[in-house]
C-alpha cells in the first residue's frame, strides 16, 4: 500500500494539530477562534483515489484547568463511495450513497462506485481538564472527553449519521527547547443500519522544538486500530510548524504522510487562530 483523520482525525479528523502543553489562563478565561483548510488524498485500499477538502471553524474557551472546544467543519469529498471522512474504507450498504443517487440499488460487492459530495461535516465538542502540572509548567497530564455529533449527511457519504464518543489522556515534558509529548485514547463508534463499526484505541507520540520566540516545529506519529469491516488501521506521521505573530494571532501548518490503508497517502493544511 501506502495508500490517517487525521485526522484525524487523523483522521481525521478533521484539522490535524500537534498535542501541546496546556496554556496558562486566568480565572476570567480566554476565548479564541480559528479557521483552517485541509486537503488529503489516498486510495484507502480501493481502486479509486479519494480527495477530501475540509474547512473547520473552531471556537475554544480556556479557564483555570479547563479547555472547551467546538469544531464545525465544511467538507468536500470526491472518490470512492465506501470511503468515509474520519473513518476510512468501510462496507457501505447505503443505496443512496455517494455516486448512487436517491433510490439507487445497493452497491455491488467487489466494485467501487465513485462520486462527489459536499456539506456540513460532523460537529465535535470536547472538554479537557488539566489533571497535573508542576510549578514551572514543564510537565503535565490532561484528560479530555469528546462527542462527535452525526451531523454529516450519511446519504452523501460525508459521515455515518451517528454520534461517537471518546476519551483521551495526554502528557508532555519540556526539556529546554525540546518538548516530548504523547497520549492514548479510546472511541466508542456507533454503527448505522448501513455501516458497521467497532470501538477502537488510538495513540500518538512526538517531539517539538522551539526555534525562537515566535516559531516552533515538531513531528508526531499517530496510530488507530481498525474500526470497520473491510477497513484498515490508521498509521501516519505529521510534521508541523507554528508561528506566533503576537499574543493574539498564531499560524499553524502541517504536512502528513500515511503508511496504512486506513490513512491517506498524504495531506496538507493550515489554520489561523485569534485569541481575545
Amino acid at each position: 500500500m501506502r495508500n490517517p483523520q487525521h485526522w484525524m482525525i487523523v483522521g481525521g479528523l478533521l484539522l490535524v494539530g500537534a498535542p501541546a502543553a496546556h496554556a496558562a489562563t486566568s480565572d476570567s478565561g480566554q476565548f479564541s477562534l480559528s479557521a483552517g483548510a485541509n486537503y488529503s488524498s489516498g486510495k484507502y485500499g480501493t481502486t479509486a483515489t479519494t480527495d477530501i477538502w475540509s474547512v473547520p471553524v473552531t471556537a475554544e474557551y480556556d479557564v483555570d484547568r479547563w479547555t472547551f472546544k467546538l469544531v464545525v467543519p465544511y467538507i468536500n469529498i470526491s472518490g470512492a463511495d465506501n470511503v468515509i471522512p474520519g473513518v476510512g474504507k468501510v462496507k457501505n450498504n447505503n443505496p443512496n450513497g455517494r455516486g448512487h443517487g436517491k433510490g439507487g440499488l445497493p452497491p455491488v460487492p467487489g466494485t467501487t462506485t465513485t462520486g462527489s459530495a459536499s456539506g456540513l461535516g460532523d460537529v465535535t465538542a470536547s472538554a479537557g481538564y488539566e489533571l497535573f502540572t508542576n510549578a514551572d509548567r514543564t510537565a503535565g497530564l490532561d484528560l479530555t472527553g469528546k462527542v462527535k455529533f452525526g451531523t454529516a449527511d450519511e446519504n452523501k457519504g460525508l459521515g455515518t449519521g451517528k454520534n461517537d464518543y471518546g476519551l483521551s489522556l495526554d502528557t508532555y515534558k519540556v526539556m529546554g527547547d525540546w518538548t516530548a509529548f504523547g497520549g492514548v485514547g479510546w472511541m466508542k463508534y456507533t454503527s448505522s443500519q448501513y455501516i458497521q463499526l467497532k470501538n477502537g484505541f488510538n495513540a500518538n507520540v512526538g517531539m517539538g522544538y522551539k526555534l525562537g520566540g515566535s516559531d516552533d516545529i515538531g513531528a508526531y506519529y499517530y496510530y488507530r486500530e481498525r474500526i470497520a469491516t473491510g477497513g484498515a488501521p490508521q498509521s501516519e506521521v505529521t510534521g508541523y510548524w507554528n508561528h506566533k505573530f503576537n499574543d493574539s494571532l498564531r499560524l499553524q501548518a502541517y504536512v502528513l504522510g500515511g503508511f496504512a490503508n486506513g490513512s491517506p497517502d498524504y495531506g496538507v493544511g493550515a489554520s489561523l487562530k485569534f485569541s481575545f
